[in-house]
């Protein structure tokens, strides 16, 4: 993940892109990718979904290539280390959601009687 934040950096550099006042737009732009995702598997349930991703696969990877393009340039742009901060996420889960009470629940909806304490 550092080498890619790296490399994301280093192309906004070369163009000379990066700059706090694109932070906004960048966040809409995920916004759109995010919509067309859920274009190819709205409403409906989740074998379909897991069908449509099937049928869509290089639409979902391209996603996934754009999202994580786009958050490490706004943490580029923010000063952020991804890599860092998505263990430390990775980190705060595993305690949230301990694996024998998600296995019990089998969610971590609390509204919905899940284990999130938060």
């Amino acid at each position: 993940m550092s080498e890619a934040q790296d490399k994301v950096k280093k192309f906004n550099e070369e163009r000379e892109w990066g700059k706090y006042s694109e932070i906004k737009d960048l966040l809409l732009n995920m916004n759109e990718e995010i919509g067309e995702f859920w274009n190819i598997i709205k409403w409906v349930d989740p074998e379909k979904q897991k069908e449509l991703i099937e049928k869509n696969k290089a639409e979902v990877e391209n996603f996934i290539g754009y999202m994580e393009y786009l958050t490490m340039k706004i943490a580029t742009i923010c000063g952020i280390d991804a890599e860092k901060e998505t263990l430390k996420v990775v980190e705060e889960y595993e305690k949230r959601f301990p694996i024998d009470k998600i296995k019990q629940a089998k969610h971590a909806n609390k509204l919905a009687g899940g284990v999130d304490e938060k």
